[in-house]
């Protein structure tokens, strides 16, 4: 046999002879050590495959990382993320200052492009630290950066925190500190962009590095805004309270603090309605300041609000331009289209829905029908305001807007102030909520215009398991016994509505408001039964949508002032107009075809001299501090509100007496400025009547008489003298609305008119009073 025969038959071959079995994993190896199989001197491992290899994972442990990839991971994210910072850090220079303090102009434009107003005169003064108090100082620490003297520039744990905040929902929140904030408002700008916040970031750690804490806050306090056009602490103290910086006392210094974090919030000389929200501001940096131990507690306890001067308004500014500037401004930050900082700092060209021929007939109506009858022989006359509002029904458009007499005299917007009540006008919403909800009396009856209600004054409203502790008054203290909810809504009877709003549910009618564009944080928007006389202090504008919703047969889209808003070559984008139904087409023109019925029977029978189909609503503010007529025609809705304020300490005045009248109320001058101005504004347009579709049953009954509308001529008339009141317990009868001629002061006292019934046919005689004396008192 040969030798190659001979290995192979010694085992050496494929084949294994006889006998043979394969070597112990774990015996020695070869030269007699213990070790892996073929590797001398190691032992094998547990699980090995005997060849000294690391067995390979199966199945779904092949897809996960072993811990060298992750750390050699985490390793390399580190190491790259120390590369980004050392070579951001050394790339970044610190520029020169940005042209903040060379602020150009906005230009806003009328609708058809000419020009309404130039804004853009910077406001600035600085002044070195020494010049702010020191308490005024700490009062800037604690509203915006409590921690400044012993961090860091930049505060990455607040970044990721106010990152997160936004991203979930929670609201766009700053993390920036004091250093972050100069840098931006210094050396870049307001843009919301990632490079900004990347450049934003480098910069203030240098900034850190070469500038002391007491030159980065001296040099934030002189570039920050404050509102009123102040850039810097020495204009603000100027803008708010006359006088220097250095004068400032610690109330005013926290006040001037506050505006920081959005100075349209907080400032309750522009906006009266800001006072809650500005004192509770206020009250948390006093508190950061006891709490960082810069103020004593007694001392903190001692202050009260330190209420700003008034505004002073900008040269270019006068008539109706402040105010309708203010309202675009408003409107631009309040959306998100351009912060206000971004704002303020200029060049913008922003065309508004504002057009110039129905601006102009706004102005006029006011001027004619209310100023033109005031005296200054009358104290009372001095307190009286006008606001207005007028939308485009099915756009969404303001097209007009009267803010005042004058921006340079009055600072304050009447169209936009949250802070009177808006009386009856928010009666018809208790409707509609009925009628979208097809909601019933406390004894099962579907409510609809014909729906009888109990109108005794003063009758405690009655909820399933009884009263419900409220009983109010109507007007006068008049009753008015069994009447149908469309003669209610013509006379306003308080006692019909409030029950009205306890069977449809308070919270369904303040719903049903908020969808019609009532904003759900409207002052004293309560859901109870007081709701339905009028006690929220909604804005003109905010009313003037809401019945626009309801002139678009119950289709809602919020209201927008502006058309287009460029900045050089760049057009900013305009949020989407989101038309919804708010309510159902039947619920709208349902209240509609009552509303048509107060302008034709009711309070608003002033409104008939627009000359076109109309419906509206009279209401009247606590104490006749306001008087409203909120009313619209298929093409137009508009408000108007005349108010009572001393402009001297801003208190809310009754207005009885002004311009001669013992009382002021919706029927009067609201309802002739209204119709005044829907005339002209509509004047060469086709007359429109309303096309709606009424609910079951909402027709109203041939049985129940209507007070003929007036003629519609110019000519002066002449005022019959009153009749000699009845001696029956019924009031007399109201007038049947002005004579020929149309004057433009209702009569002093009613006209007979013959062959009309003291009552509504099938109401007791002796139960109150259908048609009564109490008719112009409104309501």
């Amino acid at each position: 046999m040969s030798d190659e025969h001979a290995q192979r038959a010694a085992g050496g071959g494929r084949g294994a002879p006889a006998g043979w079995a394969p070597r112990e994993t774990n015996g020695p190896g070869r030269g007699g050590h213990g070790g892996r199989t073929g590797t001398p001197g190691r032992p094998d491992r547990p699980g090995g495959n005997g060849n000294g290899r690391r067995p390979r994972r199966t199945g779904w442990r092949r897809l996960l990382p072993t811990w060298r990839m992750v750390l050699g991971g985490i390793l390399l994210v580190v190491l790259l993320i120390a590369a980004g910072l050392i070579a951001g850090y050394m790339l970044v220079q610190i520029p020169a200052a940005n042209q903040a303090a060379v602020a150009e102009s906005n230009v806003f434009l009328y609708a058809d492009g000419s020009q309404l107003a130039r804004d853009g005169e910077v406001n600035r003064e600085s002044v070195p630290l020494s010049k702010v108090p020191r308490d005024v100082q700490h009062a800037v620490l604690a509203a915006e950066d409590r921690d400044f003297y012993s961090e860091s520039a930049v505060n990455p744990e607040a970044m990721l925190r106010a990152a997160w905040n936004t991203v979930t929902g929670k609201g766009k929140q700053s993390g920036s500190t004091i250093t972050q904030q100069y840098v931006k408002n210094y050396y870049l700008g307001q843009e919301q962009t990632i490079s900004r916040k990347v450049k934003e970031f480098f910069i203030a750690i240098k900034l850190d590095r070469e500038e002391s804490k007491d030159d980065i806050l001296e040099g934030y306090l002189n570039t920050s805004y404050f509102g009123r056009n102040a850039y810097g602490i020495q204009a603000a103290a100027q803008a708010y309270y006359g006088k220097d910086s250095d004068k400032l006392n610690t109330a005013e210094g926290a006040y001037l603090a506050t505006l920081l974090n959005a100075p349209s919030l907080y400032d309750v000389g522009a906006h009266p309605e800001n006072q809650a929200r500005a004192t509770a501001r206020w009250n948390y940096v006093l508190d950061g300041m006891v709490k960082k131990k810069w103020l004593g507690k007694a001392d903190r306890d001692a202050m009260k609000f330190p209420a700003p001067g008034k505004a002073r308004a900008r040269l270019g500014m006068s008539g109706q331009r402040g105010y309708l500037v203010e309202a675009v401004k408003d409107y631009l930050t309040t959306n998100k289209i351009v912060d206000e900082q971004t704002l303020a700092r200029g060049g913008y060209r922003i065309t508004t829905t504002v057009e110039k021929k129905k601006q102009d007939a706004f102005v006029n109506a006011v001027q004619k029908q209310l100023m033109d009858e005031l005296s200054d022989d009358r104290a009372v006359d001095r307190y009286v305001r006008a606001g207005g509002a007028s939308i485009d029904p099915r756009t969404g458009r303001v097209v007009a807007l009267y803010g005042g007499i004058d921006y340079t005299k009055q600072f304050v917007n009447n169209a936009t102030r949250r802070d009177f009540q808006v009386g009856s006008t928010f009666k018809p919403f208790v409707f509609t909520s009925a009628v979208a909800n097809d909601a019933s009396t406390q004894d099962g009856r579907t409510i609809t215009p014909n729906t009888r209600y109990d109108g005794t004054n003063k009758r405690p409203v009655q909820g399933p398991n009884g009263p419900v502790g409220y009983a109010p008054a109507n007007e006068d203290d008049i009753s008015y016994g069994q009447i149908s909810v469309t003669k209610a809504t013509d006379l306003s009877v308080n006692a019909v509505y409030a029950q009205m709003a306890q069977d449809v549910g308070p919270g369904k009618v303040k719903d049903t408001a908020v969808a019609l564009g009532i904003p759900e944080n409207t002052p004293d928007l309560n859901a109870n039964p007081s709701i339905a006389l009028g006690v929220a202090n909604a804005s003109v504008l905010d009313m003037t949508q809401a019945y626009a919703t309801l002139a678009n047969h119950g289709r809602h889209g919020a209201y927008t002032l502006v058309d287009k808003v460029t900045k050089g070559a760049e057009v900013v984008p305009l949020p989407n107009q989101d038309v919804k139904q708010a309510v159902t087409r039947t619920a709208a023109d349902t209240t509609t075809s009552v509303l048509e019925s107060v302008v034709d029977n009711g309070t608003g029978r002033g409104a008939q001299a627009a000359g076109r189909p109309a419906a509206g609503k009279t209401g009247t503010a606590e104490d006749d501090k306001a008087a409203w007529f909120a009313g619209y025609t298929p093409d137009l809705a508009t408000v108007v509100a005349v108010m009572g304020q001393d402009s001297d300490t801003g208190e809310h005045k009754s207005l009885y007496g002004a311009a001669g009248q013992a009382r002021i109320n919706g029927g009067g001058f609201p309802a002739d400025i209204w119709a005044a101005y829907t005339r002209a504004a509509l004047a060469g347009t086709s007359v429109k009547d309303f096309d709606l579709e009424l609910e079951s049953g909402a027709r109203l009954p041939t049985m129940e008489p209507t007070i003929p509308a007036p003629p519609t001529s110019s000519a002066p008339p002449s005022i019959p003298a009153p009749p000699t009141p009845p001696t029956t317990s019924i009031p007399p009868l109201p007038p049947t609305g002005p004579p020929p001629g149309f004057p433009t002061r209702p009569p002093t006292g009613p006209p007979s008119i013959p062959g009309l019934p003291t009552f509504i046919p099938n109401e007791p005689k002796g139960g109150g009073v259908g048609l009564d004396g109490g008719l112009l008192g409104d309501y």
